[in-house]
C-alpha cells in the first residue's frame, strides 16, 4: 500500500510527531514563558525545555524520514 508515496505507515507517523512536538516547542517560545513564569528559574527551565523538544522532534522527523539509515 502506498500512503502518499510512502511506503511505510510508521514513517508517516515519526513525520506527524516530529512536526507536532516541533510546533510545540515554537508555540512554547511564542507564548514567552519568561514573562509569564512566576520566577526566573522556571522561565529558563521552560525555554530549555522547549528547545529539547524541538531538538527530539526534528530528530525523529529526521530519524523518521531516512528510515533509520545514518547519513
Amino acid at each position: 500500500m502506498d500512503l502518499l508515496g510512502f511506503t511505510d505507515k510508521l514513517e508517516v507517523l515519526g513525520l506527524l510527531v516530529g512536526a507536532f512536538l516541533v510546533l510545540v516547542g515554537l508555540g512554547t517560545l511564542s507564548g514567552l514563558p519568561w514573562e509569564t513564569a512566576a520566577s526566573t528559574m522556571a522561565g529558563v527551565t521552560q525555554v530549555i525545555g522547549a528547545i529539547v523538544v524541538i531538538g527530539i522532534g526534528a530528530a525523529l522527523a529526521w530519524i523518521a524520514r531516512s528510515g533509520g539509515n545514518p547519513a
